[in-house]
């Protein structure tokens, strides 16, 4: 992960990264109102699909609307998620 400036960065997976300060929610992908939410993103194309043609394990819900499909385990993105807020927290 990277900082520039106030930015907190997540890398999502491949070299992929999304704004920490953005991310709503990080759930995975086989509920059925999941899989509607990924599907109404793509219809008004607000979809990222940072896979790499891989399976998705995670899907990552932004406050701008943005939905970002990862190969990357949801737990293992949460878990990138709160190792950088404990790390902030223990500089202050």
């Amino acid at each position: 992960m990277k900082e520039f400036g106030e930015a907190r960065l997540i890398n999502i997976g491949f070299g992929n990264i999304v704004a920490a300060n953005r991310i709503i929610a990080i759930v995975a992908p086989d509920s059925s109102p999941i899989k509607r939410i990924i599907q109404e993103a793509r219809d008004r194309g607000a979809l990222i699909d940072a896979t790499y043609g891989r399976r998705t394990r995670a899907v990552v819900i932004t406050d701008s609307g943005h939905v970002v499909l990862s190969a990357v385990q949801p737990e293992t993105v949460a878990h990138r998620f709160t190792e950088r807020e404990e790390d902030v927290e223990t500089r202050e």
